[in-house]
């Protein structure tokens, strides 16, 4: 039996204004399942987006939304979490969102290690203002800000917010949606700050501009600089600069959760416990 994806959709929002083959959907597609094989309530969801490609998601998706300004959807979500302990909180963001102008908030939303899923659709270029560079693009690659090629270091989004704290990180691609499913399904279980990374196809404002002339051939591309995490290990350590690695990089089940921290500080306002000292940090609640 098929699976019904109308129970999750604002269908009168449908089609949805992606490009033809844009790996974005895939992506929604994946969510939808891993929420839905999770079995939480469309009442007990809060889905927050940014601006760009990836900020249409909360309206298409029928739960609680909402749709912040650029780079503020970590911030956004952390007082939607704080405020609703018992909620699921997922922020969805691009590239840009998330590591340009929202780095600092996602920076620190992994230092807090608060119990929110940000999933950040990797598509390595500005891709809703038209081409140009982000934090992710490639060196070398034509973009309408750097016409002769781009000059800027290529950033990694996982290895940051492994280094911030983010006590679950992930990488995957829109060519292996079962795959993506599950690491959403276990990002989202996971008690703590989740950064999923989707690595994604712009073949319209990337792809086509950098000698990728059709989606398949932006994915083959996507595909041919990533590998799976134990095939990644097994290179030498010269040769792993080549490739990004997939999968699940990081999972800590023991790393104390923001809003259970913060249940100290008011527990200590209400007089239900003493003053909270380091010790108090060095274990879990």
């Amino acid at each position: 039996m098929a699976f019904n994806y109308d129970e999750y959709l604002r269908t009168n929002k449908m089609p949805t204004l992606w490009c033809w083959g844009c790996g974005d959907g895939v992506i929604l597609k994946s969510f939808i399942r891993a929420v839905d094989k999770l079995g939480i309530s469309k009442d007990d969801i809060c889905v927050v987006s940014g601006i760009g490609c990836s900020g249409r998601f909360s309206s298409y998706v029928d739960m609680n939304t909402v749709h912040t300004t650029h780079g503020r959807t970590v911030a956004f979500a952390t007082g939607i979490k704080l405020a609703n302990p018992d909620k699921t909180v997922v922020c969805v963001a691009g590239d840009g969102d998330a590591l340009a102008i929202g780095g600092n908030h996602t920076i620190h939303g992994c230092r807090r290690n608060i119990d929110i899923t940000l999933i950040v659709i990797q598509n390595f270029i500005y891709g809703l203002t038209n081409s140009q560079t982000s934090p992710t693009t490639p060196r070398g690659f034509w973009t309408v800000s750097q016409k002769v090629g781009n000059v800027d270091p290529t950033f990694d989004g996982c290895k940051l917010a492994e280094a911030a704290g983010a006590s679950f990180v992930a990488r995957e691609n829109v060519t292996a949606p079962k795959k993506l499913e599950k690491v959403l399904r276990e990002a989202i279980a996971h008690k703590g700050f989740s950064y999923v990374e989707a690595l994604s196809n712009c073949h319209i404002n990337l792809g086509r501009k950098n000698k990728m002339q059709s989606a398949m051939e932006n994915l083959d591309w996507i595909d041919s600089i990533t590998l799976p995490k134990k095939k990644w290990e097994a290179l030498p350590e010269e040769e792993r600069i080549n490739y990004l690695p997939t999968g699940i990089l990081k999972q800590d089940k023991e790393a104390l959760e923001y809003c259970e921290a913060y249940q100290m500080v008011k527990d200590a306002h209400q007089g239900k416990r003493g003053k909270i000292t380091p010790d108090d940090f060095k274990k879990k609640i």
